[in-house]
């Protein structure tokens, strides 16, 4: 797990050269947040907590558990 922010607000600028801001909030606001890491040359690993490791993608996929906020 990541520590993520629940609600964010990102401003942008469209095509046409106007800023447009937009808030976002829980499941899309950690969505958002972790593709604008992305843009930044950030990757998930970065933002993890001391100490915890990966989970490798084989054990992460077909949980079968829901997401949860804590």
């Amino acid at each position: 797990m990541v520590p993520r922010p629940l609600r964010i607000t990102v401003e942008t600028t469209t095509l046409d050269g106007q800023t447009l801001t937009t808030t976002y909030q829980r499941g899309l606001a950690r969505l958002v947040h972790h593709e604008i890491d992305h843009l930044d040359g950030m990757l998930y690993t970065a933002r993890m907590r001391p100490g915890t490791d990966p989970i490798p993608v084989e054990q992460y996929r077909q949980t079968g558990r829901a997401w949860t906020y804590e």
